[in-house]
């Protein structure tokens, strides 16, 4: 059964300390209309700024998950996200009077405690769910034993596998079937934990401002002495000694679950795959990842997800040899015989590179004057080309590409290897090496049969189709 959207019934708060900065806060939680998605909305600040909790706003990972924009940022957002996905809740306005929400005891509860209370109502359109077809895997390369994959699965599961190299905490491992069933009960409460090796250095950071032994479970990870208990008593403005706990916990904090920290990282997962935008049905596998790994993974679901959605916009037969044929692409692109001089997009990843090809045949009209006898692709020519297929991977880094253009403005670095003759096929790779305000840079290489004829760097700039410039040529 399809399932509907999902706001809050009405206004509820709750309020406290945000963990890394320390600063009294209150948040809002306010019912949404259809589509709305996640937005935190900045009411401390002019203008009353909005952030969409969206992979496009995060602005840093070093210790959370924080979302910004020019105008402002909100950090930590992954518990109070999670309390949101595990909730089910699609659209709602999260108000803010500070730049990080409250940490309360270190879980999701206390959000999830307020959400609860406010209810929900569900919303005359069904959710648009994230559906995994295809293997979806994130590899750290740095050599930590990172690891996520996603399968295909009927209904969002996470099975977690947590054992790192610090001996204070051994290998932990979770799985959650159901997050209708479980997350409230199993995992929502699962508090947030450090290393006791780490509390000093974080501290130094300029972090933690907010953390003490209430809303965090510090892990035993080395010796100390009594001193050093003595400064960490002052360090957290505790009125009565730390101690050391049996269970390797500071001040000996009973565990919630034997599997605690494991069940709080998949928390934090939680939190940020909702940053997709859309509900997951996929089965996460994870080992030992963090928000690092978290946010890779989700870049790479989401642009799976765009691709697909790019193909099915366009593309009507159905191929896993190419991705667009030339009827899609005179969906996209202005250009026509005999200046369209694409004729398939092999590949495409969205935001990162394209592969074009384009057939050389003797019909061409430019070989008639172009060393006749002896006929050869100008130059020019194939760098239109190039630019061509690099406008498909621009045209659709934007909404609505079919209502834009892509102005050519410059070509850098051009060079021409082999001359290219009818008969051959150009394969075109294109990688996009900037973008900002519909203004992007991309590296440019051609091939034939294996063989480097050409490569430049392009920069060309998308604009409205009922707009006219008078600088930059068409492409």
């Amino acid at each position: 059964m399809l399932k509907q959207q999902r706001t809050v019934q009405k206004r509820v708060s709750c309020s406290g300390i945000g963990l890394h900065t320390g600063n009294r806060t209150t948040v809002t939680f306010n019912p949404a209309p259809i589509n709305t998605g996640i937005k935190f909305v900045r009411v401390d600040l002019p203008g009353c700024p909005e952030i969409p909790a969206d992979i496009g706003h995060v602005v840093d990972i070093s210790r959370g998950t924080t979302l910004g924009t020019s105008e402002a940022e909100v950090h930590t957002v992954e518990h109070l996200i999670a309390a949101l996905v595990g909730l089910e809740i699609d659209n709602v306005i999260v108000e803010i009077d500070s730049n990080e929400p409250p940490v309360g005891d270190g879980s999701a509860m206390h959000f999830v405690k307020a959400l609860t209370k406010a209810g929900f109502v569900d919303q005359n359109s069904p959710r648009d769910y994230l559906v995994v077809e295809e293997m979806i895997r994130y590899d750290d390369i740095k050599g930590k034993g990172i690891e996520l994959v996603v399968l295909p699965s009927d209904e969002f599961m996470i099975t977690f596998m947590s054992h790192p190299k610090r001996s204070a905490v051994g290998a932990q491992y979770t799985v959650m079937f159901s997050l209708e069933d479980e997350f409230v009960h199993e995992y929502a409460p699962a508090r947030t934990f450090g290393f006791l090796s780490e509390v000093e250095k974080l501290r130094e950071q300029g972090l933690i401002k907010g953390g003490n032994l209430d809303n965090a479970l510090v892990i035993i990870d080395k010796h100390i002495n009594q001193k050093e208990l003595e400064y960490l008593q002052n360090l957290f403005g505790l009125k009565d000694p730390v101690t050391f706990g049996k269970n390797g916990i500071l001040n000996g904090t009973p565990l919630r679950f034997p599997d605690e920290f494991c069940r709080h990282k998949t928390l934090d997962l939680i939190g940020d795959l909702g940053l997709l935008g859309a509900p997951i049905k996929g089965h996460i596998l994870a080992v030992n990842s963090g928000h690092a790994a978290n946010i890779e993974l989700v870049k790479k679901i989401r642009k799976v997800y765009q691709k697909r959605e790019i193909k099915s916009k366009y593309q009507q037969i159905k191929s896993k040899d190419f991705f667009l044929d030339i009827n899609a692409i005179q969906k996209i692109m202005p250009h026509r015989y005999p200046f369209l001089l694409v004729d398939r997009i092999i590949d495409l990843i969205p935001g990162e590179r394209v592969i074009g090809l384009k057939n050389v045949t003797i019909n061409e009209q430019f070989f008639d004057g172009h060393f006749p006898g002896q006929p050869v692709m100008p130059a020019v020519l194939q760098i239109e080309a190039m630019a061509q297929v690099g406008g498909v991977l621009m045209l659709n880094t934007v909404s609505n590409p079919e209502d834009k253009l892509v102005y050519f403005m410059s070509i850098d670095k051009a060079k021409f290897r082999k001359p290219v003759i009818p008969g051959d096929q150009i394969r075109f790779e294109l990688e996009m090496l900037q973008f900002r305000r519909n203004a992007c840079r991309m590296q440019g290489k051609a091939f034939v049969d294996g063989d480097l004829v050409a490569e430049a760097e392009l920069t060309a700039i998308v604009v409205d189709r009922n707009k006219r410039r008078r600088t930059g040529a068409n492409s």
